[in-house]
């Protein structure tokens, strides 16, 4: 693997190397007093983040750190990026001055893909934390992870995807990869919160959350992006929660097993009541726990497995 830009396109094969790579990684520092592992010595990683963020981020300078690579973090308004400099040219500066990994967040879509062709010659690799409205693969992939702790093998099971859909790469890099695992993906959104294009998705499509929650086996409440909105795409905060947010009545209606997950930043009261982001059925904190150890193991596939295998 060479690039981590999307999961649109990636094999189960591959997905699932991920996972187990994460999986044994989690294990291996389980217990351990001292979180570090010798793998990446030497390596450089760079997070370039053009838009906020306090988990991606946080998670791969976190796993970069255990996996004892030197981390160094950019941010627009502390680089030439402040001073009119082109991505490109801080791509290449980044990549000159040693960086075998850049991870990059923007506002965006394609910025990813573009970022991996500049730097092709170099030989440096890119990660995709976030692209505008296009994906965010590592996301999905910690989603993922959590799913499998919590429901074992996700062929054939059922999962929900409720709320701001149209705005959401979490959304589009679940929906590829969930699939690409086996499961049956639905999406629960009210028509003015999907794509126009939803009807090419391999997912169904639903508008009643009600209806759909005695079936699932897990439900992933999305952020509802007002930044990224411009005109109104729902009458009220107080008639989007009635209609699509997840309530204590609402998680009663869910099988036992089923499981909650929300990529947060959460609004509490509006998307996901607190007494359900704070329940033993809501997954939301094994999902920044996992997110660092399914970095290490993306760090790990990028920087170090050919290598070894070698």
């Amino acid at each position: 693997m060479k690039h981590l830009l999307t999961t649109e396109g990636m094999t189960a094969e591959a997905a699932t190397a991920v996972l187990d790579t994460a999986s044994e990684l989690k294990h291996t520092l389980l217990g351990r007093e001292v979180r570090k592992l010798p793998t990446l010595r030497g390596r450089t990683v760079i997070t370039m983040f053009y838009e906020n963020s306090t988990r991606t981020r946080v998670s791969f300078e976190i796993a970069g750190k255990w996996m004892s690579a030197d981390v160094v973090n950019v941010s627009s308004s502390g680089s030439s990026v402040g001073k009119g400099e082109s991505l490109r040219d801080t791509a290449l500066t980044l990549a000159a001055a040693g960086a075998d990994c850049v991870i990059i967040r923007h506002p965006a879509s394609g910025a990813a893909h573009r970022l991996a062709e500049w730097l092709e010659e170099s030989g440096t690799s890119v990660v995709n934390a976030g692209d505008g409205m296009h994906e965010h693969p590592t996301q999905a992939l910690l989603d993922a992870a959590t799913l499998r702790e919590r429901l074992g093998d996700l062929a054939g099971r059922r999962i929900a995807i409720v709320g701001d859909v149209l705005h959401s790469r979490v959304a589009r890099s679940n929906v590829h990869l969930l699939t690409t695992l086996g499961a049956q993906v639905v999406l629960v959104a009210p028509p003015t919160l999907l794509p126009a294009h939803v009807d090419r998705w391999p997912v169904e499509v639903s508008h009643t959350l009600d209806a759909e929650l005695p079936s699932l086996d897990a439900v992933m409440m999305l952020r509802v992006q007002a930044e990224r909105m411009h005109g109104g795409f729902f009458p009220s905060a107080r008639e989007y929660s009635i209609a699509y947010g997840m309530s204590e009545r609402r998680l009663a209606l869910l099988p036992d097993h089923a499981v909650v997950l929300h990529p947060g930043p959460m609004l509490r009261g509006m998307e996901i009541a607190a007494a359900v982001a704070d329940s033993p059925r809501a997954a939301i904190t094994q999902q920044v726990s996992n997110g660092v150890h399914v970095r290490m193991a993306v760090l790990y596939h990028l920087l170090a497995h050919e290598e070894e295998v070698a």
